[in-house]
């Protein structure tokens, strides 16, 4: 296929994601109807059925998107030859997940789709996938942590990995629903934890 043709079936076909997407971010993945995303991508229902047979497809490719994104930042981290601090990790960690879904409210799309992961079997598959595969970085960068001194030596980095993977869910609902989150507050939380040092 010429590379032309190809650039235009991926331009289409991110297209009718981000199209999907603010639907789901105005109206919740329920409330979202196939009419609806070919409306707001412009185009017929051929032209979208041809890339995505269903509303669950179009839920995995979005997941899949913002998967490799975030799990490619903490990725790279745990590979890095050296770590930075970790309150500099989950600084860069929030600034991510904001500039990830900083369009037309598509942060609100993640706890709808945890929401729909518990009970839609076919959202279940891709929305696990992308969780475990981030909980999983944390605990790598927990390891590396350790064994460069950043972390106590007693520590379990599998338990340290998957707490600073609870730093998604309550950041990103305290920026959907509370809306008043910055990053910089969840540094400066995160530094204020540490137990102050022995007299």
């Amino acid at each position: 296929m010429p590379k032309v043709s190809e650039e235009h079936l991926e331009a289409r076909r991110a297209q009718i994601l981000d199209a999907a997407a603010r639907c789901f971010a105005r109206q919740g993945f329920h409330g979202t109807s196939m009419q609806d995303i070919f409306q707001e991508a412009g185009l017929s229902a051929g032209a979208v059925y041809r890339y995505f047979p269903g509303k669950a497809e179009i839920v995995k490719a979005i997941s899949v998107t913002k998967r490799e994104v975030i799990a490619g930042y903490l990725t790279d981290l745990a590979e890095a030859p050296e770590l930075p601090p970790l309150a500099e990790i989950v600084r860069g960690f929030a600034d991510l997940i904001q500039k990830t879904f900083a369009a037309d409210g598509q942060l609100a799309l993640v706890p709808q789709a945890w929401a729909a992961a518990s009970h839609d079997p076919e959202i279940h598959g891709p929305v696990s996938v992308m969780l475990t595969a981030i909980r999983q970085s944390w605990i790598d960068i927990a390891r590396r942590l350790q064994a460069e001194g950043q972390l106590a030596k007693e520590a379990d980095p599998e338990h340290v990995g998957r707490t600073l993977f609870c730093l998604l869910p309550g950041f990103i609902v305290q920026n959907t629903i509370l809306d008043d989150f910055p990053a910089d507050v969840l540094v400066s939380g995160l530094v204020g934890l540490r137990a102050p040092a022995p007299d």
